[in-house]
């Protein structure tokens, strides 16, 4: 195999990667072998007709694309590792050369790493964060606590339902009389004032009891989804099944010694320390994640569009499994969402664009400050990881193999690197117009 590499604008190149007659023939022939037994000639057997005659019949490039699809992931990544580019995107493949008896040719556009260069990454200016811990955050935390704390009750008798309490109920709706399609539904759950049902409905329950049966009038909104509804007046009959509150302890010693302290005020004390802990953790990464980021505005790097790309749909993809983890494929997302694969792609590469630049930026500091990860180092961040698989850092260690410990070794290099620039970045007060617009962002994101 033989490879030539096409130096193109914009941190591109083009590999062209010729691969010999010969090898190109043992694809076909493993393709054939595969395929066979699903071939039928008149007077063969099926699976027992030779190739020649398949290609004679149906033209000798018959297996060829299948040879290609064969061929290609090996030769490429052969190919990539002989061209010794830093290559940062999924190639765009174009076979210009198959044949039989030819040498298989293809070439691979790819986006190769940009070069870096550096502007100001010590002593930037970043924001000072907030590390006050108030009352409110206190009794906040300690609420939190209390509902973790909560039980179920489940009402009886002439026990009244009220807001917060959660119902059992069946109901079917009627407009004008007649039923209609998704009006109807058997021990439905409904958290009064949740503001999950049609507006109006769940005021209504409040009060009902358990084995009562009510009407509920309400009108359906005019925006609402189904079109035939829109504006419509219905008559629900709900019947009550079961009705339970969630009761809170009372905020007191004795709530207090639970939690393993002799009174509230020396259990509110001691959240008030965690919550310090983890506010001046939260600055700390504060700084450093904004200390990095204006080294990356200072720093000049031309990003090619694959590359781009290529993150984008890398972070796609792992939505894409999250949303498995979670009981929904990616298809019944886009499906629910109206949205496609290009669209999500254009929406995610602005902060893919902002990942990609601060990865740069950080390796680029690395090397200009000759930071070094040791084998002891390595070895520690082996073991920190083996012990979330439940493994020996020695077991662990011998499944990775050789390039994931090279990996392990360059983050640990980036991480020193983010180090570096979040201890000698200078915090400065934000200015009062900037604290006043988070403010208002914040109390926006609350309504």
């Amino acid at each position: 195999m033989s490879v030539s590499v096409e130096n193109l604008e914009n941190n591109m190149a083009k590999l062209t990667i010729e691969v010999p007659a010969e090898d190109f023939e043992k694809a076909v022939q493993r393709v054939y072998l595969r395929q066979k037994k699903n071939i039928t000639l008149p007077g063969f057997r099926k699976g027992k007709a030779p190739r020649n005659l398949i290609e004679k019949m149906y033209g000798e490039g018959i297996f060829f694309e299948d040879a290609a699809n064969d061929i290609l992931p090996g030769a490429y990544s052969d190919g990539a590792k002989e061209s010794g580019l830093d290559i940062v995107s999924t190639p765009e493949i174009e076979v210009t050369q198959i044949g039989k008896g030819k040498d298989f040719i293809f070439t691979a556009e790819v986006a190769v790493k940009p070069d870096v260069e550096l502007g100001q990454y010590k002593g930037v200016e970043v924001p000072k964060t907030d590390t006050t811990v108030t009352d409110k955050d206190v009794e906040d935390r300690l609420e939190q606590e209390q509902k973790k704390n909560s039980r179920t009750i489940t009402l009886e008798g002439d026990d009244a339902a009220a807001r917060d309490d959660t119902l059992t109920l069946d109901y079917e709706g009627k407009i004008d009389g007649e039923a209609f399609e998704g009006g109807t539904a058997k021990d439905q759950k409904l958290k009064l004032g949740s503001n999950t049902f049609i507006p109006g409905f769940e005021d209504q329950l409040i009060g009902v009891k358990t084995g009562e049966t009510k009407e509920v009038t309400v009108t359906f909104p005019e925006d609402y989804h189904a079109e035939d509804l829109k504006g419509k007046e219905a008559v629900f009959t709900c019947t009550i099944h079961k009705i339970e509150r969630t009761e809170l302890p009372e905020l007191d010693d004795e709530f207090a010694s639970d939690a393993g302290f002799d009174t509230l005020d020396d259990y509110k004390a001691d959240l008030r320390k965690q919550l310090q802990d983890e506010k001046d953790k939260a600055a700390e990464q504060a700084k450093k994640d904004n200390g990095v980021s204006k080294a990356a505005e200072n720093a000049k790097m031309d990003i090619p569009e694959a590359m781009l790309n290529t993150r984008a749909d890398e972070m796609i993809d792992n939505f894409a499994r999250r949303l498995q983890s979670q009981g929904m494929s990616f298809d019944q997302y886009m499906k629910y969402t109206g949205a496609d694969r290009k669209s999500m792609r254009e929406q995610v590469k602005p902060q893919a664009k902002i990942q990609i630049r601060n990865e740069l930026v950080l390796e680029k500091v690395a090397e200009a400050e000759n930071i070094e990860v040791s084998d002891e180092e390595v070895d520690e961040e082996i073991a920190n990881m083996a012990k979330a698989y439940n493994m020996s850092a020695e077991d662990f260690g011998k499944m990775i193999g050789d390039d994931q410990k090279k990996l392990i070794r360059e983050d640990l290099k980036v991480q020193k690197a983010a180090d570096l620039i979040g201890s000698n970045a200078v915090e400065v007060e934000k200015p009062a117009e900037d604290e006043k617009a988070e403010e208002t962002e914040k109390k926006d994101d609350a309504e």
